[in-house]
């Protein structure tokens, strides 16, 4: 899978390959430089090498090169990690990070955006979902339609905004990865922070608060509409884990829901 893009762009393999459920990775060398080589197998991680070519390194990585399925990228060579910040007291500055990072993709560009995927089109399984399941799906169900039938600040969206999708790049600072190529309401992509299930505390409803009170200074959103984003966003990732099926995400996922639920109705 690798060889081919290898020898085209004369590079050296500088790592073990990276196997996920959507891509092949393989850290190589480029020009001297470190770089990663990531062959998709996904539609979706194939759009989102578009979108950061689009991007042309200002709040995401460098894309070097670019054919078919394949991206050369510039790889994240420093030893910070967001997540271990939100687990080890810095909870507060990881989250001021991934609003500030959030806000450069989000500035606009002077130049054709790269067939952006609509958010109404990104929540087509929350509703069916919703009518399978009922309870907490269906008032998420709720929101993300009220939130879909009026959005507000346009912007071309990240999709996937979370702790492991930011990463330290050393002297450029940190910088964004792995998008999903969408367009809409830019609030959507703050839902994320409350929602990354490998961080143990977003069921804790005082983090929750707290961090709520966080972004929505950070990122100027106005705190109930960030609520119900999360909420929307909450229950499409349910409904997603339902589908597979993983129920204790769904479940986790729910939690958030229900957190942010609850505080609209404060």
């Amino acid at each position: 899978m690798f060889a081919p893009y290898l020898d085209r762009w004369s590079l050296i393999s500088d790592g073990e390959p990276i196997i996920t459920h959507s891509s092949r990775l393989l850290p190589v060398l480029w020009q001297k430089r470190p770089a990663m080589l990531k062959v998709a197998t996904d539609i979706d991680e194939r759009y989102g090498a578009l979108l950061m070519q689009w991007w042309d390194g200002d709040g995401a990585a460098h894309v070097y090169a670019h054919e078919g399925e394949a991206v050369l990228l510039e790889r994240a060579t420093g030893k910070r990690s967001l997540l271990a910040m939100a687990m080890d007291g810095e909870d507060d500055e990881a989250s001021r990070i991934l609003c500030r990072t959030a806000a450069r993709l989000h500035a606009p560009r002077q130049k054709p955006i790269p067939d952006p995927i609509p958010l109404s089109r990104w929540f087509r399984d929350l509703e069916p979902a919703a009518g399978r399941y009922g309870g907490t799906l269906a008032d998420c169900s709720a929101v993300a339609n009220a939130l879909l039938a009026d959005p507000r600040d346009l912007a071309v969206l990240h999709g996937d905004i979370h702790h492991g999708n930011i990463l330290d790049f050393e002297a450029r600072g940190w910088l964004a990865i792995d998008p999903k190529r969408l367009h809409g309401e830019r609030g959507f992509d703050f839902a994320n922070i409350f929602a990354n299930e490998e961080l143990p505390v977003i069921t804790d409803p005082a983090r929750f608060r707290r961090q709520l009170t966080i972004v929505s200074a950070e990122a100027r959103l106005e705190p109930k509409r960030l609520l119900q984003w999360i909420a929307a966003y909450s229950g499409l990732s349910a409904a997603w884990f339902l589908g597979d099926p993983k129920i204790e995400q769904a479940e986790t996922a729910l939690t958030v829901a229900r957190i942010a639920l609850a505080e609209l109705q404060i």
